[in-house]
């Protein structure tokens, strides 16, 4: 499976009208908490690959209406003109248990991402409004494919265009890089 994702800075407050315009369908409104870990046999940072544990809350509302935690790991990216990549996730019963194995085996947390995520579907595709603690306000386009991931991409760029925001605005660089200090690419 491939994730098929753009994203760029923008003003929440703008995109929501877009967004209002064009129909789109609100999913769910979550918080989640993303744990990075450090490899003990290879460099992640070197290697452009991430494993992650991710703790998120589902609300209705004020109201938590869901919890779930999933293990995910990420390959380097496969392409220049977006943040596509091979990924892999499953749901995991017990997140403190999955903690506590992942360091048992050498995988050290190394960096924690907190964003509030508001998600909607325009034309088949999940578009986030995300508010990173420490980095602000981010839009990203994604879908997970088989295949056909050119087409996904342009698709992608597409609906940045329904939503006035420009694909040549995209940052490739994860939350955690730019946590991290790695510049915005």
């Amino acid at each position: 499976m491939y994730e098929v994702e753009v994203k760029v800075r923008a003003d929440h407050g703008v995109v929501r009208e877009r967004l209002e315009a064009v129909d789109a369908t609100q999913v769910n409104r979550v918080a989640q908490t993303d744990t990075y870990y450090d490899a003990p046999h290879k460099d992640f940072a070197e290697t452009d690959e991430a494993l992650r544990l991710r703790r998120e809350t589902r609300f209705d509302g004020d109201d938590v209406v869901g919890e779930e935690t999933n293990v995910t790991y990420k390959g380097p990216l496969v392409d220049d003109s977006s943040k596509t990549r091979r990924e892999y996730e499953t749901g995991v019963h017990d997140g403190e248990t999955m903690d506590a194995i992942c360091t048992a085996v050498g995988f050290e947390p190394a960096a924690t991402v907190e964003k509030e995520r508001e998600r909607f579907v325009v034309d088949g595709y999940t578009v986030s409004l995300d508010t990173v603690s420490g980095l602000g306000e981010f839009v990203e386009v994604e879908i997970e494919v088989e295949d056909g991931v050119d087409s996904a991409r342009e698709g992608a760029f597409s609906v940045l265009d329904t939503l006035g925001l420009d694909p040549d605005d995209q940052i490739r660089t994860s939350y955690l890089g730019m946590l991290l200090g790695a510049p915005e690419e």
